[in-house]
């Protein structure tokens, strides 16, 4: 391997580490991946799921009169479901993707043409 393959490939290494902490490794052989949601409390998880089951019901019934039947509060909260979406949506890893362009792949264009 050349000098240069090997820079550029302990750049990649470290980039990976910096840039890929959405998914976690859940064990040794690197089979399943975990993604961590920060919560407050039980109280706001169990907040969550009963959000997203509400509006699970809503996508399938398409009666917004059967949420009432399940919960009290007929709403959702819509903002919560997003703050959780937001914390799994792997910015970091996009960030990483457009190091991965200015490293390799504009080079290859360049060579291309």
């Amino acid at each position: 391997m050349e000098k240069n393959e090997m820079e550029n490939e302990e750049k990649f290494k470290k980039l990976m580490r910096y840039y890929f902490k959405t998914l976690k490794s859940a064990n040794k052989e690197n089979e399943h991946y975990v993604a961590e949601v920060k919560f407050s409390s039980y109280y706001e998880l169990g907040c969550v799921i009963n959000e997203m089951l509400k509006l699970c019901i809503l996508c399938v019934d398409h009666d917004v009169h059967k949420t009432s039947e399940t919960d009290i509060r007929t709403s959702i909260n819509l903002s919560l479901i997003l703050e959780v979406v937001h914390q799994l949506f792997p910015l970091d890893t996009f960030e990483f993707l457009d190091e991965i362009d200015e490293m390799f792949l504009k080079k290859v264009q360049n060579i291309k043409e």
